[in-house]
């Protein structure tokens, strides 16, 4: 799972679910009668309202969160969950219009309680996260910043190398070889090595770079299959190795190439 691909809206669904718990525990009626119940002691508006609401926020943020898209008999996992707020939404509303139901016997004297009210408002809010997001641009933005690259390393210090790094560089051939190494081919012993040759580029050729995506994206296979091969995360460098129009093809850590359709953002190193 990667927290960095969470949305805005998916902090707006997890705030409203927080205050959703904190509501199950307030009353769920205000009166004179006794023993008024709070969500706890009241089994089908516990389930129906908050637990389901709770239930529907973390498969949003579950599904948002996960690589590859999960389903339920079909259904996609962010699907189900939006589903069980609005019905959430639903039972709490018609609860706060008929608040005494079953209690038929407390009708006198007993109004919402803070809990009722509370729960409203948070299944509200809930439903109302969960459906906008995918429609509004702002709620879409990372609810996590991304990472800054790396500072410059000082004059003289040594980079960090490895692999995933664009200051990693590999020797290149003319370089002065540490004392007791081999000498080049082609190399006078002892003597400073000739610069070596570059072959001329060719207008217009691509030259590979190293990039960082500002938030999570897919990596699509080359072959043109619509599911992704990976997920390319923000705080990491991959390699471009090629560009095919406005995507680029892309070598994740492990060595899979895929294409990066979205190129949007990128920060280049």
């Amino acid at each position: 799972m990667n927290i960095r691909s969470l949305t805005r809206g998916d902090g707006v669904v997890i705030g409203a679910a927080i205050l959703l718990l904190i509501a199950s525990f307030l009353n769920t009626y205000d009166g004179s009668g006794s023993d008024i119940p709070n969500a706890w002691d009241n089994l089908g508006l516990l389930m129906s309202v908050y637990v389901g609401g709770i239930i529907g926020a973390v498969l949003i943020v579950v599904a948002r969160a996960l690589p590859q898209p999960r389903k339920i008999v079909g259904l996609d996992l962010g699907q189900v969950g939006v589903s069980l707020t609005v019905f959430a939404l639903w039972t709490s509303f018609w609860t706060i219009i008929d608040p005494v139901g079953p209690f038929d016997d407390l009708a006198s004297g007993v109004d919402v309680g803070g809990g009722l009210i509370l729960g409203l408002i948070a299944a509200l809010v809930l439903a109302g996260g969960a459906i906008a997001t995918p429609l509004l641009p702002p709620l879409q933005a990372a609810l996590l910043p991304a990472p800054s690259p790396a500072a410059p390393q000082p004059y003289g210090a040594q980079p960090p190398g490895g692999y995933g790094y664009p200051g990693a560089q590999q020797p290149q051939p003319g370089q002065p070889q540490p004392y007791g190494g081999q000498p080049q081919p082609g190399q006078p012993y002892g003597g400073q090595p000739a610069p070596a040759a570059q072959p001329p580029q060719p207008a217009g050729e691509f030259a590979p770079f190293w990039f960082a995506v500002p938030v999570a994206r897919p990596l699509f296979a080359e072959d043109g299959s619509p599911s992704p091969i990976a997920e390319l995360a923000p705080g990491t460098w991959y390699l471009a190795v090629e560009q095919r129009g406005p995507s680029l093809v892309a070598q994740t850590q492990d060595g899979r190439r895929g294409v990066l359709q979205d190129t949007s953002g990128i920060q280049r190193g």
